[in-house]
């Protein structure tokens, strides 16, 4: 068995997210499904994330194990081949037999993107969240800010049964208005689950003079969900970087 890396990008518009659940529609499932075909034995993927229902990826980390005489780049092509037009392989490598895409993973990035006009973006309206109201991204920027570095994020986590550790580290969380698109990076070593709509939701009633900077602290500190802002909708949103070392095999759990 050979153990390969790939790199895909895909449109979440009409899926379930990253994960295979039950019959629903999956980029996991898509995947393994065509390489199940190609190999002639079942397949299972590992990826670096689980992206939720309707959010995109720009660069999805992915492994998987095979017994296939095919090179990485006639895999790459059987898959572009057969899977549906909403999903592509980048990249596919072959990789050292302990990489693991999660496991090795030492942080991610991801983009929100808004929309912020009364005229509709219409060709790229699946990839941004739309707001009429002008946001003010100088103060959403003071407010992200206070997010930067290690904290227990907990009122962020949309998981209120989360039992592991809720305790990450946010390197970037940056604020760009170009033009109409106002776009928020966040970068950090791993994110709770609608951690980052929640951020962006949480900025974006800062921009909307709904509540002040400096009340991100207090946020932090409370550790109750019910502090934070809206969840924002998932369209907006794109993984864009999945991070790893040098080699690719040290890493922790992000």
């Amino acid at each position: 068995m050979r153990n390969f890396r790939i790199t895909v990008s895909y449109d979440g518009s009409r899926y379930q997210g990253w994960q295979r659940i039950g019959n629903g529609q999956s980029i996991q499932g898509k995947i393994e499904a065509v390489l199940s075909e190609m190999t002639g034995h079942k397949v299972e993927i590992h990826g670096a994330g689980r992206t939720d229902a309707g959010v995109h990826a720009r660069a999805q980390v992915a492994h998987f194990k095979i017994n296939t005489d095919r090179t990485p780049d006639d895999i790459r092509a059987y898959l572009n081949r057969y899977l549906p037009e909403d999903i592509a392989v980048t990249v596919c490598e072959e990789a050292d037999d302990r990489f693991h895409a999660r496991l090795n993973a030492t942080g991610k990035r991801y983009v929100y993107r808004i929309w912020n006009s009364d005229t509709p973006n219409v060709f790229e309206r699946k990839y941004l969240c739309r707001m009429e109201q002008k946001l003010d991204t100088v103060e959403m920027q003071h407010a992200a800010d206070l997010l930067i570095g290690t904290h227990d994020f907990k009122a962020f986590c949309g998981n209120k049964k989360m039992k592991k550790s809720t305790v990450r580290t946010l390197h970037t969380a940056r604020v760009e208005r170009l033009g109409d698109e106002v776009r928020l990076t966040f970068e950090g070593t791993g994110f709770l689950q609608n951690m980052v709509r929640i951020l962006a939701g949480t900025l974006v009633e800062v921009g909307q003079g709904k509540r002040k900077a400096q009340e991100m602290t207090g946020v932090l500190d409370s550790l109750d969900r019910v502090n934070a802002g809206i969840t924002m909708p998932p369209h907006g949103l794109i993984l864009d970087e999945v991070y790893y070392d040098a080699t690719g095999k040290e890493g922790k759990t992000v």
